[in-house]
């Protein structure tokens, strides 16, 4: 039989070219979205188990027992980290957002009597749980952190719960920031209101206790703290394996079981699913095992090891750039950066950084926190803190030569006048005209966008990228 399209060398060659547009996921270069241990072979093993176990379907446990016990072994390895007892259960995820759904879903569940269900979230909780509350239909209640420290407020956490809340949420860290939140108290005053609390310790989980051993003083975060019920770990960020991995612990079976769903209502198979996917392939889950597996406790510890030394040599060394400060206090291994003065943009910095090879992850400024670049330190940073310190130094100098950006006074006023509710895709491509950008793409310098994009409030910005994303995601003539 002969193949209808292009040979196997060829389609690689066209996607090893695509893929040449992209930013690197090695080398340590990009300080955020990937994570590189640097380890020799790992990503060898990982595709091999991926390989191994692609076309196994995790819809049926019965059918496919070899990924029972893999996530069984996952989640055991995870809970015995994060301070898991006899009882604690989990389940493998896609990913932190789909960890975090689901906590959010178990919890209303749990409560069914509960007409307008509520969760607390401290300030700077992730969006994936505002997500969450559009899809479950939960009212978020958001409630404003320490302004200088970005931690959540214990009695202001507290006074948030009443008779509606299923559940309260705090993190470890957040990501903004890299700062963990004072989990024992918020958890403490859930407990007192028979309410679950939910530590999201996506990015952090696998770090943190490491930096613990390594004389980090970490606050108490895990399940060994009275009164969390759940925490979420995302193995493809500090266990370093490869995307689509995260891990959702609760306390015990009881907590988990409203998470699981379950329908006979039809002429086919009964429908049973622990997570929000029904097939799933199995790839993701035998690369997790294999290399929790190979890397080892031993292994995290040294990987946590050279992630901090990278950590601390990188904020002495931005703090001892002029016009740079070091957000919060960080106990983790995000670093967020902002500016001392007014007479250099950040955005322009990132741009400089891009010039230079590194990509930094630009973060608007909301309430108290002011607009900042983002770097997700992974253990490969470790020996080229040099390299990167001193081309953010000369990615100021060129930042403060060139100055703030300013935006046209016609383009402030455009976007003032636009109304989220009512937005069309004319006045879309009105602002990006507007905005000197030939139709929607990707242009290579990013601070004149970033700084509209900053000029218009949060609802209008969702509103916004609501729109490029959907002029983005349109079908390539066939």
């Amino acid at each position: 039989m002969t193949a209808a399209g292009p040979p196997a060398d060829q389609v690689l060659d066209e996607l090893r070219t695509l893929r040449a547009g992209d930013l690197p996921t090695h080398g340590g270069r990009t300080l955020a979205y990937v994570y590189d241990s640097g380890l020799s072979g790992l990503d060898e093993l990982a595709a091999a188990a991926h390989a191994l176990a692609s076309s196994a379907n995790g819809l049926d446990p019965t059918a496919f027992p070899s990924l029972l016990r893999m996530e069984n072994d996952v989640v055991s390895t995870a809970a015995a980290l994060l301070g898991g007892g006899p009882g604690t259960v989990g389940s493998v995820t896609s990913g932190g957002t789909e960890s975090c759904l689901l906590a959010v879903q178990a919890a209303r569940d749990a409560r069914p009597g509960v007409d307008r269900p509520r969760m607390v979230l401290a300030g700077t909780a992730h969006a994936a749980f505002h997500k969450a509350a559009h899809y479950f239909g939960v009212e978020a209640v958001t409630v404003p952190v320490d302004p200088r420290t970005f931690r959540a407020d214990p009695d202001a956490m507290a006074a948030a719960i009443d008779e509606d809340t299923v559940l309260v949420v705090v993190s470890a860290p957040s990501y903004a920031h890299g700062v963990v939140d004072p989990v024992a108290p918020v958890a403490a005053a859930a407990a007192a209101r028979g309410v679950r609390c939910h530590v999201d310790a996506c990015i952090g989980g696998w770090v943190l206790p490491y930096f613990r051993r390594l004389g980090v003083a970490v606050p108490d975060f895990d399940l060994s703290v009275p009164g969390v019920t759940s925490l979420s770990v995302d193995l493809h960020k500090y266990a370093y394996c490869p995307k689509g991995t995260s891990v959702l612990l609760h306390a015990d079976a009881s907590l988990r079981r409203p998470q699981f769903f379950a329908s006979a209502r039809w002429p086919g198979y009964t429908m049973l699913n622990s997570t929000l996917q029904s097939t799933r392939s199995g790839g993701p889950l035998a690369a997790a095992w294999a290399v929790l597996r190979h890397v080892g406790d031993a292994g995290y510890e040294q990987l946590a090891s050279r992630t901090l030394a990278a950590v601390r040599t990188l904020r002495a060394g931005i703090e001892a750039i002029d016009g740079l400060r070091v957000l919060g206090d960080p106990r983790s291994s995000l670093l967020s950066v902002t500016g001392v003065a007014d007479d250099f943009d950040v955005f322009t910095v990132a741009d400089e950084m891009t010039e230079r090879s590194w990509y930094v992850q630009p973060q608007f400024g909301f309430r108290s926190s002011p607009a900042n670049l983002h770097l997700t330190v992974t253990a490969v940073n470790h020996g080229s803190e040099p390299e990167l310190l001193g081309d953010l130094a000369d990615a100021v100098a060129a930042a403060r030569e060139a100055g703030p950006v300013a935006l046209p006074a016609e383009l402030l006023d455009a976007i003032a006048a636009l109304d989220p509710d009512s937005l069309t895709p004319e006045q879309f491509a009105g602002l990006l005209a507007a905005a000197g950008l030939d139709g929607v793409g990707v242009p290579k310098r990013m601070a004149e966008v970033n700084t509209m994009l900053a000029a218009a409030s949060p609802t209008l910005r969702e509103r916004l990228l609501v729109e490029f994303l959907s002029a983005m995601y349109t079908a390539n003539p066939a």
